[in-house]
Order: structure tokens, then sequence, then C-alpha cells
């Protein structure tokens, strides 16, 4: 029921002039979505106060519920379109009224974390999209239909919405950096091994695929309501810098079940490393920062080893943001552990003096998808430096892509050996005594790897071409001769 809904929506949105791609579906349906979640939300707030013999001060004003300018219904159930706005009517209310109603929750929330404050900051993120209130009023009365009232609902939701920001992925617009491919989540977050009781951090949040995906892995149906609250309220922070990766992660979080997502949107890297103080800091790091970006100078000042690569910015971050005896996973691009630039070198050096950096997952090419760059992920423990290393090298025997994506069997080998850090013919261990410390590099080097064929230096590849070259004009002459 919810696939073809989702289908409906899309086919409603193509017909608008304002909406041209995946990423503009994603959000505009997310801020109706949440309308809706919102208005499922108050209804069952007020049923529990009702229960509860208390009254219940709903969140919004009465004009600017669901039931009342979206959905308002007869006495049947149905949407009575005799009274629904809809056209340009629709369209100016939307515009002139409600965006500047809900903007304003920002301003009066006092509290970051609550729900108010969300609204507030959805809505002074985005705008509305549509020019016809024909394809809007088509798109409200199918989210109508979609129900938040209980958790296997939700859980179809926000597969779907998930799907939906995969395929953002290929929507241009740099919709990519909105997703890392789930299976590489899900084992990242089984070694790493979160408790109930921690906190769990994600300075580069996107779509908050790591904080969902968290939150599913601790979710249990035997949770206590005080781990159940702990889980709610006291788990996931993260902070997401682009309006429109914030808007999917706050809703990408609600429909995995967290009603209040602790996202705040902020530039992570404005912060000054070294004003961190304990009580910021968690006990678990999941992140696969932006790289290849650059920042502004004011902004490189914030951090000790100065540079223009993002990635190492967020890698200085994560460190000093990590608690003492912390975890973290992070996925970077796999010229960190080679390029010889003195940023690298000295943020290696760091890393392995600061941290346990006790294994390194090699990726395969394409398992980002159009990423058309090669990454490793690092999980390190903060305390005590690095002895070993334990490299795996993800050596599929295939190409990934779009049609043939990672998957979760892909990972179950090093997922089985990684606890051990146990040597096969696809890891391998190497002691941080036998690093060149004038480069501490670690490079990703199979032992067990045939070695390769030395490549021919310019001067051989130039006099092999001429020879091919002398080959193939005597034999041409020869066929001359023969005419």
């Amino acid at each position: 029921m919810f696939e073809n809904a989702f289908n409906n929506i899309d086919r409603a949105m193509r017909n608008d002039e304002g909406l041209a791609s995946e990423l503009d579906y994603a959000e505009q349906t997310s801020w109706l979505l949440f309308l809706k979640y919102l208005d499922d939300f108050e209804a069952e707030m007020e049923d529990e106060a009702a229960l509860e013999g208390r009254d219940y001060e709903p969140i919004l004003d009465p004009q600017y519920r669901w039931d009342v300018w979206a959905a308002p219904k007869k006495d049947t159930g149905e949407i009575d379109h005799q009274i629904a706005m809809t056209g340009q009517d629709l369209v100016d209310f939307v515009n002139g009224e409600l965006f500047p109603y809900l903007k304003g929750f920002h301003a009066a929330a006092h509290d970051a974390d609550t729900i108010e404050y969300k609204i507030g900051e959805i809505f002074n993120e985005i705008i509305n999209r549509f020019r016809s209130g024909y394809s809007l009023r088509e798109v409200i009365d199918i989210v109508d239909t979609l129900d938040f009232g209980s958790s296997k609902a939700k859980h179809e939701l926000s597969d779907l919405y998930e799907t939906r920001i995969k395929r953002m992925g290929n929507a241009g617009r740099n919709g990519g950096e909105y997703y890392t491919p789930r299976p590489l989540i899900r084992a990242m977050i089984k070694v790493v091994d979160p408790k109930i009781g921690e906190t769990i951090y994600d300075g580069a949040a996107g779509s908050a695929g790591f904080l969902c995906e968290a939150f599913e892995y601790l979710r249990r149906p035997d949770l206590s309501a005080a781990e159940w609250d702990i889980l709610q309220r006291k788990t996931f922070y993260g902070q997401e810098k682009k309006s429109l990766a914030y808007v999917l992660g706050v809703m990408n979080m609600i429909l995995h079940g967290i009603e209040a997502p602790q996202i705040r949107h902020t530039n992570t890297l404005t912060e000054n490393v070294m004003d961190i103080q304990q009580a910021d800091r968690h006990d678990i790091v999941l992140a696969n920062p932006p790289f290849g970006g650059g920042e502004r100078k004011e902004v490189q000042q914030n951090f000790p080893i100065k540079s223009g690569e993002t990635a190492y910015l967020f890698m200085q971050h994560f460190i000093r943001k990590l608690k003492a005896g912390g975890r973290g996973a992070v996925v970077i691009k796999n010229t960190f552990l080679s390029n010889t630039d003195n940023a690298s070198v000295e943020l290696r050096k760091e890393l392995l003096a600061s941290c346990n950096l006790h294994t390194v997952l090699d990726c395969p090419g394409g398992t980002f998808q159009g990423a058309g760059v090669k990454t490793v992920v690092l999980f390190f423990e903060k305390g005590a430096p690095t002895r070993q290393v334990w490299y795996y090298q993800l050596d599929l025997g295939r190409s990934l892509g779009k049609t043939n994506p990672l998957n979760d069997d892909d990972l179950a080998e090093f997922i089985a050996l990684q606890p051990d850090k146990t040597d096969s013919a696809k890891s391998w261990t190497v002691n941080v005594d036998d690093l060149d410390k004038a480069t501490w590099d670690l490079s990703v080097r199979n032992p067990t790897a045939p070695d390769e064929a030395p490549l021919r230096a310019p001067e051989q590849i130039i006099a092999d071409m001429l020879a091919r070259d002398e080959e193939a004009r005597l034999i041409l002459e020869e066929i001359r001769g023969m005419l």
C-alpha cells in the first residue's frame, strides 16, 4: 500500500513545473510527511492525555493543523473537497501563512532538542516548490492516506524513505553524499557494538543513516521503559551543515521511531576543537564525512593541523569528540593512508599516538556509487597508542554498481574475522614499529597477494609503440606490393 502511495506521489510531482529532480521530490515529500506525522503525533498525545485525565496543549494553532488546512474530513472520514483548499488558494496559503507561521517556532522554542524547535528549523530551511496548487492537492490527498500510528507502518515508511534517499545519489547536485550503503553502516555498527546508555555521535549526519541503523541495532522488544527513554532522548546526536540533508535526517529518524531527533543544523567545523569539553564528548563516533571539499581559512584555524581537505578536519574533530575509551568508525578516502603532504602525515601520526587504530577495512571501488574514489573504514579506540593494525581487504571478485550493490553477505567474513583479528588471504597485521617514522605510511599492501608486474618506464612504452608502428608499416608495404 505504502509503495503504491509513494509511486503515486512521484507521478503527481512530475507534473509540477517547480519540481525538477529526485532531490526536489525528496525535499517536498519530507515537509508534507512531517506535517502529517505531526498531526498523528498530536492526536496520539491528546488521546493519552484524555486517558490520564489531564489537559493537552496542542503544538500547532487550530487553523494550521493538518486536519484543518490540508485534509478537512466529512463524517465518512473522506476529505471534504468542498471546503479543502486547492489551486492557487492552496499555494497562497502555504507560502503566505503556513510556512511563515511554522518558521516562527525556531525563535519561540527554548530547547533545541524539542519537537517545536525541529518544526522551526525544518521550515526555515526549505521552501514550497510546488507551483501548481492542483499538484499539491493531489500529493496531500495521497499523504493523508499514510498512517504513522503503528510501529509496523513506520517501519515500512522508513524503508521507502530510505529508498528515496538512495535514489537521490543519481540525481545530481551532490545527492550521493547523503547516502552511505546500509550494509557498510551495519558492519561498522556491529564492530563498534554500541550498548544502551552509550551516546552515539555523527558530526556529518547527512540523512542520518548511521544514527537510524544504530537505533535499529539497539532497539529490542524487551527494553524497559527507562531504557526506551534513554534510547529516545539520550543516545543519538548529530550535526549537519546542509539544509536539505538536515531535513532528510530529521524525517528519516522520525520514520525510524525517534520522536524528537537531536540533530543540530550547523557547520560542525566552525567549532574550535580545542574548546571541546568533557561534557561535549561521546562514547561512539560513526561517520562518513564529506571529502574532497574545502573550508575557508578561518574555519581551518579551528584545528591544530591545517588542511584544505574537509575530511581531515572532521577526523581531528572526531578524535576530540570521543571520550577516553570511546570507539570510532569513520569512512575516509584511501589516499589518507599514504599521502605524503604535511597534513596527511601529521594526522596519521596523531591518530596512531592518541588512539588505537586497530582495524582498517579496505573497500573496493564502486562501494559508493558515482563517487569515483576508493575508501577505507578506520576503526579506533581513544586513549591508548596503536601497536598493531589489522587490515581486511574486501575483495568481492565482482564489480559493484547500481544493479550490483554491496550487500550484507559481502561483509560477513570481515565481521566474523574482526574480533580476533585473524590473518587470512584477505587480512593481515602490521606492527606500528615497522612503519616508516618519517611518513607513517599506512598503505594497504596485502602480503599474500601476488606481486603485480612492474610498470614500464615511459621510455620503454614509447620504444614499444614505435616498434609496433614500424611493424605495421612493413606489413602495409607488403600488402601494397601484392596489389
